[in-house]
């Protein structure tokens, strides 16, 4: 393939096995490389954003509930070096309008919907960072995600936008402390299971904990195993404490609970029809079975040495098999799921992040919320499914965003 066969645009392509060839595929990514290219681009999209205050007689349209300029928020001013130094000119639009109501005394629940990308991790740290009081060295905001990745990107910011604050901030994630250590940094970012480990062992105080933020809210909220904890978590949380709950879908059957987790919450959503993927061209391909999708997959990898590539399976096992079998044809790839060694993931992401790595076949472990640019073809290897075997498109709107 020629270099140029995909030049600044995104790229998704999903496969199934079931019938016909790659021909057609190759052929219609190759249009984009002259007619289509502009349409791949990376496109500025305005969203209308919806506002529903929990005081019901208030004005969401309130220029109370808007801010134009990251100076009308009164940040210190060590925060607001900090995050013009990140490049923020002015507030995105979900940032226009939620954080007025993050930072509002007394402090509000908060569900806000917004798609990666759209800057809703910049506005929970910024609250975060504002609701810390220096002069007390004791957690006092505490962020989990869903996976470990994901804490160590949020981490990124707040370490960023903290800079030239006293912040001090630790990870609540599998192996970052040593046995017996306390945390007792202003921020904490970790995943659910770690988190309520750590405090019933003590080594997390929560008697200063003012915030508790959910990235990926749905996602936490929804799957067994860490919705049990991420309940324990909020049950151990001071009856004062501010929750703030944020992901780029909520679907019908989380909406209700996350409500009752986030009571008289503000709420921020993109409406339904924005739920989309703008500027990335998706492409879906029949195979006749698993043997032939492989086939498939190794005839697209010219393509996925252009930029930087995400190849997503459903099993750890089909991502070692698979990254296996295309080592031994000679394929430069590399695998990551759950049950890696920690500084194994950690390596395996860095090396990603940093271009070392230009393909890589993952379980959904970073199928949310991570955020890295140069990713121009993500390939749905298996199509996302959910607890019942069903399709799960807010998993697939995850992956390909």
């Amino acid at each position: 393939m020629a270099d140029s066969l995909l030049p600044k645009g995104k790229f998704s392509i999903s496969l199934d096995d079931s019938s016909d060839e790659i021909d057609n595929v190759v052929d219609e990514v190759s249009k984009l490389s002259t007619s289509d290219a502009k349409q791949g681009e990376s496109v500025a999209i305005e969203h209308e954003v919806e506002v529903r205050l929990a005081d019901m007689q208030a004005d969401p349209n309130s220029p109370l509930y808007s801010a134009k300029s990251f100076d009308d928020l009164g940040l210190h001013e060590n925060l607001l070096k900090g995050v013009y130094e990140m490049k923020f000119t002015k507030p995105s639009k979900i940032q226009e309008r939620a954080l007025p109501l993050l930072l509002a005394n007394p402090p509000r629940n908060m569900i806000g919907q917004s798609q990666s990308g759209t800057g809703k991790t910049a506005a929970f740290v910024l609250t975060m960072l504002s609701r810390v009081d220096y002069d007390i060295q004791a957690p006092q905001a505490l962020c989990l995600a869903p996976s470990r990745e994901l804490a160590r990107q949020i981490m990124e910011v707040v370490m960023m936008m903290g800079k030239y604050t006293p912040m001090t901030a630790k990870y609540a994630i599998k192996d970052a402390l040593a046995k017996g250590e306390k945390i007792d940094a202003h921020i904490i970012v970790g995943t659910p299971g770690t988190a309520v480990d750590l405090i019933r062992k003590r080594a997390i105080n929560t008697k200063e904990i003012k915030l508790l933020v959910l990235d990926e809210a749905d996602n936490m909220l929804d799957q067994q195993g860490l919705g049990d904890q991420t309940l324990k978590v909020k049950n151990l949380m001071p009856k004062t404490c501010q929750f703030v709950l944020f992901s780029a879908t909520f679907p019908e059957n989380v909406q209700v609970f996350t409500k009752r987790f986030a009571p008289e919450a503000n709420e921020i959503r993109l409406k339904a029809t924005e739920l989309t993927v703008e500027g990335i061209k998706q492409f879906y391909m029949d195979c006749k079975n698993n043997n032939h999708k492989f086939e498939v997959l190794s005839q697209l990898y010219s393509l996925m040495t252009v930029g930087q590539s995400i190849i997503f399976v459903r099993r750890r096992d089909t991502a070692e098999r698979i990254s296996q079998q295309m080592t031994k044809d000679g394929h430069a790839i590399v695998f990551l799921h759950g049950q890696m060694d920690s500084s194994e993931r950690d390596r395996v992401m860095d090396d990603f992040r940093k271009g070392d790595i230009k393909v890589l076949i993952t379980t959904n472990v970073i199928a949310r919320g991570i955020d890295i640019q140069q990713v121009n073809l993500v390939i749905n290897y298996d199509i996302p499914l959910d607890g019942n075997s069903r399709p799960d498109p807010e998993t697939y709107l995850h992956r390909i965003g």
